[in-house]
C-alpha cells in the first residue's frame, strides 16, 4: 500500500507542477484533465502526509521517552505516543478506504427513471412523491433537476418520470437509489381503512457522453409530433415532440418537455444514449460476479431494497438493515443518512473483500 502511496504522491507533485506552469499544457481537455486527477489525488496526498507526520511524530516521542528521566515529561510524552498511534491507525483505515478502486461514472450526471408498479393510482401517486422526494434532495445540494419525460395521471400521480441530475458526484451518491421502492399505507380511495402495498421501480443511469456510445443513425427512427398533456390536451401548437426508436434493441425514448423541437431531440439522444451505456454496463458486471457480491445489494432493478411504512412512521433498508423513524423528513429530502449507511457497507464490503485476495 505504502509503495503506491509514494507513487500517487509523486504523480501528484507532476501535476501540480503542470497546473503551475500553463506553458507546457497543450489545451483545454489536458487541463480539464489534470485538474480532474488533481481532485482526485488531493484527499490521499493530505491523509498519506497527516498519517506520515504523525508517523514522525511517534518516533520523535519514543526517541525522547528512552532519553527522558523526569516522571512528569515521561507523561507527557506517553500520551503524546498513544494520540500518535490512533492517528497512524486511523489514517490508515482512511487511506485503505481512499484507494478503493473508484466506479469510473461516480462523477458523472445521472438520469433518473421512475416507474409505477403494482398498486395502480396508489403506485403513481407514491411515484410523484418519491420523484419530489429526490428533487428536495437534489436541490439540498445544489444540484440542477431537469425533467425530460412524465407521463401523469389526473390525480396528481406519475406512471412514469424521468429527469436529469447535474450535480458533482452525483451518479456516486444516487446509483444506490437504483431498485424497487415499497409502499405500505392505507389509500385515500379505501373505505374499509386497510393497509395496502404498492411499488415502484427506480433505474440510475450515468449520464453518457457521445465519445462513450456510438449511434449510428440508420439504427434510429425519429417521430415528431405536437406534445400532449392530461386528457389530450394540446401542451403547445407545434411539433415540438420528439420520440425516437432504436431498432437494435427495441428502445424507444420520449421528450416533450420543452417548447423548441430541437431541445426535445438533445434530451431524448441524452436518454438513449444514457440506456445503451447501461446495457453495456449491466453486460460487464454480469460478466464480473464478484464484483456484484461486493456492492450493496445485487445491482438488480427487480431487487426490493426499500419500503415506507406509512402508519408506523418509518422507512426500512433492506440491504443495510437500517430503519429510521422519521418518514416525514425522509419524504421531503432528507435520504443523506440512508445514503450515507450503503456508501459505508459497500466500502465495508470492498475492504473485505480485499483483504481477501
Amino acid at each position: 500500500m505504502f509503495d503506491k502511496l509514494e507513487d500517487l504522491l509523486a504523480r501528484y507533485d507532476v501535476v501540480m507542477e503542470m497546473l503551475n506552469d500553463p506553458d507546457i499544457i497543450n489545451d483545454q481537455k489536458q487541463y480539464r484533465d489534470l485538474m480532474k486527477e488533481q481532485s482526485n489525488l488531493a484527499p490521499i496526498v493530505e491523509k498519506y502526509q497527516e498519517y506520515k507526520g504523525a508517523k514522525e511524530t511517534l518516533e520523535d516521542s519514543l526517541s525522547m521517552l528512552e532519553e527522558e528521566n523526569d516522571e512528569e515529561m515521561r507523561e507527557m510524552l506517553k500520551e503524546e505516543l498513544n494520540d500518535a498511534k490512533a492517528a497512524i491507525e486511523a489514517c490508515e483505515e482512511a487511506l485503505k478506504v481512499l484507494l478503493l478502486p473508484k466506479d469510473p461514472n461516480d462523477d458523472k450526471n445521472v438520469i433518473v427513471e421512475i416507474r409505477a408498479g403494482a398498486g395502480g393510482d396508489e403506485a403513481a401517486l407514491f411515484a410523484a412523491e418519491i420523484y419530489r422526494m429526490y428533487v428536495h434532495y437534489a436541490e439540498g445540494r445544489n444540484w440542477k433537476v431537469e425533467t425530460m419525460e412524465v407521463e401523469e395521471i389526473g390525480i396528481g400521480g406519475m406512471k412514469s418520470v424521468t429527469f436529469m441530475v447535474t450535480g458533482s458526484g452525483a451518479y456516486s451518491v444516487l446509483k444506490y437509489e437504483s431498485g424497487v421502492h415499497r409502499v405500505q399505507r392505507v389509500p385515500e380511495t379505501e373505505s374499509g381503512g386497510r393497509i395496502h402495498t404498492s411499488t415502484i421501480s427506480v433505474a440510475v443511469l450515468p449520464e453518457a457522453e457521445e465519445v462513450e456510445v456510438e449511434i449510428d443513425e440508420k439504427d434510429i427512427r425519429i417521430d415528431v409530433m405536437r406534445a400532449s398533456g392530461n386528457g389530450g390536451q394540446c401542451v403547445n401548437t407545434t411539433d415540438s415532440a420528439v420520440r425516437l426508436t432504436h431498432y437494435p434493441t427495441g428502445i424507444v425514448v420520449y421528450s416533450q418537455t420543452e417548447k423548441s423541437q430541437l431541445q426535445n431531440k438533445a434530451k431524448a439522444y441524452a436518454l438513449l444514449r444514457a440506456k445503451l451505456y447501461d446495457i453495456e454496463q449491466q453486460k460487464a458486471h454480469d460478466a464480473e460476479a464478484d464484483l456484484r457480491k461486493s456492492q450493496v445489494g445485487t445491482g438488480d432493478r427487480s431487487e426490493k431494497i426499500r419500503t415506507y411504512n406509512f402508519p408506523q412512521g418509518r422507512v426500512t433498508d433492506h440491504r443495510i438493515n437500517l430503519t429510521l423513524y422519521k418518514l416525514d423528513k425522509i419524504m421531503n429530502g432528507d435520504i443523506q443518512e440512508i445514503i450515507d449507511a450503503c456508501i459505508a457497507a459497500d466500502q465495508a464490503a470492498k475492504l473485505a473483500k480485499m483483504s481477501e485476495e
